[in-house]
Formats: structure tokens, C-alpha cells, sequence
């Protein structure tokens, strides 16, 4: 009954380490979102007016000192300006990709304590269900009974902790995540955008206006207009 006693507290003593690394990862979550947030549109409008001067200089400064994950996809297609629209669109989404890993870091840790904690309770009942039952057989009468209610108790105090861990542990998994994954989708739009900008901007530059057309073709054999003569 003693190994059952020290197994059932180092079952909720793990409970009480899963709940506090649970609360360090959401700060560390909502800490980081907090940080990430940037003002896109306002970058990609900075970023549009210096293309359009063919400003790359000041538009890849622009984009370096913007913190977020967005400002660092946009920075890495302003890089390769350069090349066409296909390779530019590969060099977004791999930039993309690379700053997946940081937005949903230890989301999985903290959907693992959700799953887990459960489970511990659980085991820490059985532990404790087994030790009063141990302890009822071996007992008479009003003993026997107050020490099946007294078990009863603590056993299911295991379960209790552990669902008080996983239930707000997995809400906070869902917000994050649905945070994650706007976070993601604003990342491909950026890029995108960012592409969208650089592409238009040489296309702008290959359209000649009619005028200037006409004014640029040199002239061929213009017509001479006969002029009246006086005595008709």
C-alpha cells in the first residue's frame, strides 16, 4: 500500500508539471502572436510605391525592418525581384514554408497535455480505487466504511485535476491553432501580393501609349496636299 500511496502522488505531482508546462507554452504562444502582428497593408503600399520609382534598395529596407512573419516572405521576393513570376511564386511559398514551423511551435506539446492528462487521472484513480479496496478488506464495519469513503475521495480527485487540465488546455489548443492558421493563410496572400506587385510593375513599364507610338515611328512619305491654283 505504500508503493500505492507514492504512485498515486507522483501521479498528481505529474499532473501539476503537465498543467504548469501547458500554461508556459500558451504565454508563450499568445506572446509571440502578440509580437507577430504587422500592418501588411500599409508595407505593401510603402513596398508598392517604390517599386514603381525602381526603388528595390528602399523597398527591401522597408521590408527588413517590418517585423512578422509577412514583412520576412515579402522581403525574400523583393530580393529576387529579378527573376519571372513563376520562380517568384516558388520563393514566396518557400519563405512561406519556413515560417510555418515558427507559428505553430509547441502547438503540439500542448494538444499532447490535453490527451494526456486525461489518461494520468485516470491511472491515479485505478491506483487509488486499488489501495481502498486494499484498505476495506482489511477493516471492520464503520472503519471500512469511512476509509472507502475517504479513498473514494482522494482517488477521484486524480480524475478531477486532470480533466481541470486537459479541458481549458484544449480550448486554448483550438484558439491558437485557428490563430496559426490565419496567420499561415496571411503569409501565402502577402507573398502573393508581394509577387502581384513586382510582376505588374514590369508589365507596366512594356505598355506604350498610342502617342507615343505614333510619335516614335518615323514618318513615311507624307502626302503632299496640292494646293488650288489661283485661276480656278
Amino acid at each position: 500500500m505504500n508503493f500505492l500511496n507514492e504512485s498515486g502522488s507522483l501521479v498528481l505531482w505529474m499532473q501539476v508539471g503537465l498543467g504548469f508546462v501547458a500554461l508556459l507554452v500558451i504565454v508563450e504562444r499568445l506572446i509571440f502572436f502578440q509580437h507577430a502582428r504587422s500592418r501588411v497593408a500599409d508595407l505593401l503600399l510603402g513596398i508598392t510605391n517604390h517599386v514603381r520609382k525602381k526603388a528595390y534598395a528602399e523597398a527591401l529596407h522597408e521590408s527588413s525592418r517590418t517585423r512578422g512573419p509577412e514583412s520576412r516572405v515579402i522581403h525574400a521576393v523583393m530580393m529576387r525581384h529579378h527573376l519571372d513570376r513563376s520562380n517568384l511564386r516558388e520563393i514566396a511559398q518557400e519563405a512561406g514554408q519556413l515560417e510555418v514551423p515558427r507559428i505553430e511551435r509547441n502547438l503540439r506539446i500542448l494538444l499532447g497535455i490535453t490527451m494526456i492528462a486525461p489518461l494520468l487521472g485516470m491511472f491515479g484513480t485505478v491506483l487509488g480505487l486499488i489501495e481502498v479496496f486494499m484498505e476495506v478488506s482489511a477493516a471492520d464495519g464503520a472503519v471500512a466504511q469511512a476509509a472507502l469513503a475517504s479513498g473514494m475521495f482522494q482517488s477521484l480527485t486524480s480524475t478531477a485535476m486532470g480533466l481541470a487540465i486537459a479541458i481549458p488546455s484544449y480550448l486554448m489548443y483550438l484558439y491558437l491553432y485557428g490563430k496559426a492558421q490565419r496567420m499561415v493563410h496571411r503569409l501565402e496572400r502577402a507573398g502573393i501580393e508581394a509577387v502581384n506587385i513586382v510582376c505588374d510593375s514590369r508589365d507596366h513599364d512594356r505598355i506604350v501609349s498610342f502617342r507615343d507610338e505614333v510619335e516614335s515611328t518615323p514618318s513615311i512619305g507624307r502626302a503632299k496636299i496640292p494646293k488650288e491654283s489661283k485661276d480656278s
